[in-house]
């Protein structure tokens, strides 16, 4: 079993940035691929961005691409999420994930098998 927490979130205004964090332990966490995914209220949840276990493949939903970079530092146990130019629409709990099993595809969210409990991100002026 892993336990993954998640810090950084909070209050922006729109084209502000902001950096999430993704402590893990537990497990080896440098032999998986972590993902982030989000959820607003209401909707359900989405794939944001995901990272291979040696950071050398990097997956983002179109809808972040060009503004926000997933990144690991496995001597530290920790995922990371770089946000910038955010927008009123990013404004969800974001969810750090762990995958198991590699060859699952990475933007499914049942495809990942341990979740941290979120960190709210709101962006507005």
């Amino acid at each position: 079993q892993v336990q993954l927490m998640e810090s950084g979130g909070g209050l922006v205004q729109p084209g502000g940035s902001l950096r999430l964090s993704c402590a893990a332990s537990g497990r080896t966490f440098s032999t998986y691929r972590m993902g982030w995914f989000r959820q607003a209220p209401g909707k359900e949840r989405d794939f944001v961005a995901a990272i291979s276990w040696s950071a050398g493949g990097t997956y983002y939903a179109d809808a972040v691409k060009g503004r926000f970079t997933i990144s690991r530092d496995n001597a530290k146990n920790t995922l990371y999420l770089q946000m910038n130019s955010l927008k009123p629409e990013d404004t969800a709990i974001y969810y750090c994930a762990l995958q198991r099993f590699s060859g699952s595809h990475y933007g499914r969210v049942n495809s990942y098998d341990d979740w941290g409990q979120g960190t709210q991100v709101t962006v507005s002026s």
